[in-house]
This record gives structure tokens, sequence and C-alpha cells, in this order.
């Protein structure tokens, strides 16, 4: 234990309503903001400051610059009628005269009388011919000449995240209570020895500096030293979590590998390197003495699939058995397809459970599992459900596991020892985030796809040339190939926006009606029964349906090779990596595929243009998931808000990726030098660990 825990910084857990200008109303105020005590106050940082260390005259609103200046109220005067009447104060510093728009401030005439001196901050712009602000701060000063006295320079100001009613005046007044009071009994929580080498600031003047910094240089000290604190315990619960993998130690599960080579010599092709490693890597884990936790991520298309039954096989070899889970039955039936055709010729004994499996059949398949009498069962979330017992569960995959809830996961680690885990994800995670919410796994990766396939082309079309797009389809399903249509929308009244926006119900209609009266057209989206999905998906799978028309429940657990064009109409209104999860259904075939992204310009913001032009510059899922990261931050990102939301108050690990990778260096150090480490238990503290358990308190391996 390196901490010392000093009785007084229980203070910081004193109600805000002790510091002096936090009654009862403005305490309600902060109670909006999830601001209870001293310390939710001192953890409140800014979003932004307001430089006022030097001054800055009205005319330099021409040039954007936010003004800071001494000025002369000239005049009052009034505009609008009852409740809209509004005051406008005239001003004039050194540079220029301005209007002041006092709107909800009439206070203002009584406070600021004419000839009166006043401190102003705000920005300016010039509206019906003159130079105006509504959005201001100002202070009275004392009489005197309009001299610049150095005393003042306000410095750098906070600028907080507010709520109604609330100023920042009246914020910044009790953070520098809280400070006065409290802040000088804040100890450094961090080991002397880390802030030293990492050349940290001390807690409490780190505090102040965030808060109230005395020079820009100071600032980033403290932001620096706050940052590295903040991802310090977020990763020492990710190493701890690591380290108890190891505190039950379980008898070798190695296997010969007979069962896999089986399988590889009917496989009328080669692993791919990345393959290959991946296999290697997790045959190792699951031969060591402790229970595997391993991510396996690769780009739609990679064959991740192939190397999970590769897994399952040396667990079922052993004596165990195995379970693949995925979100939905789609992709569940699809795994089971796979497998079948895989794994029954060399003898494995498979079983498929879902929530729709009939009642008569479940007794008997639950029995079998319990017997040992399945050596690999596939299905969906029911796979870990009370009613479903393993005879020995070896080996848990989880595929798409971001789509999954903790207390599912948990569950399955309920049933019996805990099995190895194989977590799977055709979404590729940064490496900020991989260190993150996946900082505890083992990692390996499938970048290469299988030879033969041809990289598939993107195209960009406006909503007013989806014509030229229907013709080019045209063409390839006249040479006996299929396409997707996907739309935002299932139907009609979805949305605010719903009537200019195409559905996928009245699509349909349209393209089986007007545009391909020849051909085939079905419909998917997640309000249809289960079975009646499963019934048009497998006729286009057979080939008696060419064009599938479906919202996003296709982005994953479909693969028809002869599937030539993926046409996702209002692209603008679809994530990155659903864009890109889309395009992933074609292009699985030998022969050329095609990806068109059709969009409305009227819908179209900065971050959708960057989408799609993301998607028209590159393939590289991996490449994608780090504008995704860049475009959307981290804890938007799909699976952190299932996993648990990466709540961070001051770090972001796209910019602080070098402070992160010295905070987990530090921290994994710490652990691995004592397994039985104690943490701090102070206020602050205990708010930083609980926003730094992404899974919660799930046994390690299973969160």
């Amino acid at each position: 234990m390196w901490y010392r825990h000093p009785v007084f910084l229980r203070e910081l857990s004193h109600s805000v309503t002790q510091l002096k200008g936090a009654g009862s109303q403005v305490a309600g105020k902060l109670a909006r903001l999830g601001i209870f005590s001293v310390a939710d106050l001192l953890l409140r940082y800014p979003r932004d400051y307001d430089d006022r260390s030097a001054f800055v005259p009205i005319s330099a609103y021409a040039r954007g610059a936010r003004t800071h200046t001494i000025a002369l109220v000239l005049g009052h005067e009034w505009f609008g009628y009852g409740r809209m009447r509004t005051l406008k104060l005239r001003v004039r510093d050194e540079s220029a005269e301005a209007v002041l728009i006092c709107f909800n401030r009439p206070f203002l005439e009584k406070q600021l009388p004419v000839g009166a001196r006043i401190l102003l901050s705000g920005k300016f712009q010039l509206r019906y011919g003159e130079i105006q602000a509504s959005a201001f701060e100002v202070e009275l000063l004392n009489e005197g000449s309009l001299e610049r006295p150095a005393a003042l320079l306000a410095g750098i100001l906070p600028v907080y995240p507010l709520t109604d009613g609330l100023k920042q005046g009246t914020l910044r007044k009790l953070v520098r209570a809280a400070l006065t009071e409290y802040g000088a009994h804040v100890e450094d929580e961090l080991p002397s020895a880390i802030m030293a080498r990492r050349d940290l600031l001390p807690k409490c003047e780190a505090l102040c500096e965030i808060h109230f910094p005395t020079s820009a240089a100071q600032l980033t000290s403290a932001r620096r030293s706050l940052v590295y604190e903040e991802l310090f315990y977020f990763q020492l619960a990710v190493a701890r979590r690591a380290a108890r993998r190891r505190e039950s130690p379980r008898p070798a599960r190695a296997s010969a590998g007979l069962l896999r080579r089986r399988l590889l010599e009917r496989l009328p092709y080669a692993l791919t390197p990345d393959q290959e490693r991946s296999v290697a890597e997790i045959a190792q884990d699951m031969a060591s003495p402790y229970p595997m936790a391993r991510l396996l991520q690769g780009d739609v298309g990679s064959g991740k699939t192939l190397v999970a039954l590769l897994a399952c096989l040396d667990a079922i070899e052993s004596g165990g058995q195995a379970a693949i889970m995925a979100p939905t039955e789609l992709l569940a039936r699809q795994h089971a397809g796979v497998a079948a055709r895989l794994l029954e010729p060399i003898g494995i004994r498979l079983a498929f459970l879902s929530g729709n499996i009939e009642d008569a059949a479940r007794p008997p398949l639950l029995a079998a599992l319990k017997k040992g009498e399945v050596d690999l069962v596939l299905g969906t979330h029911a796979l870990f459900s009370d009613e479903v017992v393993y005879r020995d569960l070896r080996l848990a995959v989880i595929d798409e596991q971001h789509r999954f809830g903790v207390l599912q996961r948990l569950a399955l680690g309920r049933k019996g020892p805990p099995p190895d885990l194989l977590m799977m994800t055709a979404t590729p995670i940064p490496r900020t985030l991989a260190l993150t919410v996946y900082g505890d796994l083992a990692l390996s990766v499938i970048r290469t796809q299988p030879p033969g396939r041809k990289p598939i082309i993107t195209h960009l079309a406006r909503d007013d040339n989806a014509g030229k797009v229907y013709a080019f389809v045209r063409r390839l399903l006249a040479e006996g190939r299929q396409a997707y249509f996907v739309y935002p929308l299932i139907g009609e009244g979805e949305s605010e926006r719903a009537a200019e926006l195409k559905n996928a119900e009245a699509m349909a209609r349209r393209l089986k009606d007007e545009v391909y009266p020849d051909y085939a057209v079905g419909l998917v989206h997640s309000r249809l029964k289960d079975e009646e999905k499963r019934r048009t998906m497998d006729a286009f799978v057979r080939g008696e349906l060419k064009i599938l028309v479906a919202t996003s429940v296709i982005e994953v657990g479909v693969d028809v090779p002869n599937a030539a064009a993926m046409v996702v109409e209002h692209a603008e209104r679809f994530g990155l990596a659903a864009l890109h999860q889309l395009r992933g259904r074609v292009g699985r075939g030998t022969e050329q595929s095609y990806c068109f992204l059709v969009y409305s310009e009227k819908g179209l913001t900065e971050d959708g243009k960057a989408r799609l032009k993301a998607m028209l510059e590159t393939a590289d899922g991996f490449t994608i998931a780090e504008e995704d990261l860049r475009i959307r931050g981290p804890g938007e990102l799909a699976g952190t808000s299932q996993a648990g939301a990466l709540r961070l108050t001051i770090a972001d690990p796209v910019r602080d990726q070098a402070i992160l990778e010295n905070a987990r260096e530090d921290a994994f150090a710490l652990v691995t030098a004592d397994p039985n480490l104690l943490v701090p238990e102070n206020t602050v503290i205990r708010e930083v660990l609980a926003r730094a358990k992404p899974f919660g308190d799930a046994p390690v391996g299973l969160g």
C-alpha cells in the first residue's frame, strides 16, 4: 500500500450547501448538473476558458477576437414593448463604440448608470449597422480615468457547463470558495515516485490551476497531471482485473490439435497468415493454466468465424463443450449453417438454441447439453438462460460482443468453472479503445482478406442521381447477380423527418412494382417475426430472391457470395461503422462487387461529409475505425455504452494517447509488483474509480 488515507479528506464529501453562496435554490440548480458535494464541484472541470490576461479592444471583433476591455457607459435605450421590452446600453472604449443588448437584464439600467466605467468582456459582431453583443459579462469599476491598471487584469477565467438559472459568476465563486476552504487539504493520491518521474503537479496545485490558471503553461501542466491521474486509475482497475484472472489456476487443457488438423485438411483453401497466427495465439492461451480472455478482431469477411470454430475443436478435443453466441438469430443461424457444413463431417455433435425453439424440442436439447451429448451449441442469448446447464463448458465464443450487455455475459460465466472466453468483433477497435475498454484482454488481429476476393468499388451518388444507380444494378441483375437496398427507416411516421426520408416498406413496394418488376424482391426488418425473417433470408441465400430490401438489421450475419451490389439510400443518416459493415455484405465471392452510397445534400452535415469521404477513400476497417473514433469521440462508439460508457471527466483517450500509454505502463508495473495493491479511498478517487470500471464489478474475463 503506497497511500495513507488522510481522514480530513472526508470533508470533500460534505454537501455543497456548506459553501457560502450555495443556498437551497443554488443547490437545486447544481443538483441538475450532478453536483451535490464539494468533491463533485471540484471535479466539475471547465469546458473552456476565457482568456482575460490581456486587454482586447472592441474593434478587435472584426478578426473574431473576444473583447476584454474597459469601457464607458454612454447612454440607455429601450426597444420593444411589454415583456419583450429590452434594454440597450451604449458603451465606448478607446477603440470603438458598441451596443450591449441586455436580454432579461433590465436591472443593469440602475447598476450601470450613464458615465459609469465598466470592465467588459464579450463576443461582438456587426448587426443592423452597429457593433453589438448580447452575450457579455460586465463589472462596475471605481470612478476614475480610462487608464488600464494592471490590477484590473482578470486572468484566465474558467467557463463551466451551466443549467437554466445558474450563471458563470455564481459557479466561479463557489469553486473559489471550495478551493479556499478545502483545496489545501487535498493530498497527493499518486505514488510520489510516479509523480516525480512523470513531472506531475501536486494534486492541490493541479486543482487550483485547472479551475483558475495563473498562466497558459500552468494550465497545460495541470491538465496533464489530472488527465494522467484519471487514466492511471482507469488502467489500475484494468490491471487488477487482468491480475485476478491468475488467482485461480486450473488443470492444463492442452489439445493435440487432431480435430483442428482434420478440418484444415478438408478446406479447399489455406488459412491466411493472420488466421494462422490468431489460431496459434488462441491455442496457446487455452493450454495455459489460467482462463483465456481474448478479443479477436478482424475486418468484415476476414475469416474470424473459421478461427473461432478451430478454437472450439480444441475445447472439444480436450473433453469439454463449446458455445458460440450471436446477438441476433439471423447471425446465429448463419454460424450454425457454417458449423454444420464444416464440422458435422468430422463427427462434431451440434445443436442450435434460441428463444424461438419450439417448446417440444427444447427439453431433449437441454438434456443433451447437460449430459455432454452436444459438443458445440450455437445460438442467441438463450444460451445463458437459467434453464441451460452444460456438462463441461470449456470455451465461450461471443460474436459481435459489443451488442451483448454485461449481465448477459455474466450469466454465461455462472454455468460452471470460468470457461475460456473468446470475444469477436467485425468492427475493428482503435488502439486507444483497445487500451481502455478492452485493456485487460489479449488481442488477436486479422487484417488480411482471404485470397481471390476483389476490392469492393464504392461510389457516392446524390439522391437526384439514384436512377443511374438503379440502372447499373439492373445490369448486374441481368448477369444473374443479386443486390441489397438498405434504408434508415422501416416505415412511415418513425421520425419527425420521416416524410423526407425513404423507408424500407415503401421502397420494397416501389422496387418490386416499378423499378424491377421482372425480379423477385424480399423485405427484412426488425419488426418482422423471426420466422418470417429467416424464410426471407433463406430465399435470398438460395437465389430465389434477387433483391433484398432491408434496414441495418442485415449489418451482420449475412453471407451471400452472389450478392454484387449494396445500395444504401440516405447514407448520410448512417454511422461510419454501420456503412462499413453494410459494404462488407458484398464482395464475399470472386466476382467484382459494388457499393453505392446515395445521399441527400439537404440532410448532409459536416460529420456526414467526413463519413462519406472516409468510405470513398478507404476500405480498410482499421483506418475507418480510427476515423470513426475521431468523428464521434470515444464515449459514443458502439459497444462502450453496453459495457458501461467510457465516462472520463477530463481525459480523452484519442487526444491523450501518449499519457494513456504512460499511465498504463505505470499501473501494470505496480500491479505486477504487488497484485494485492490497495487503492486510495478518498472521495475524489472513489469518483475516478467509479468511472474507471467499464465493466462494473464483472468477474475478470467476463466483463
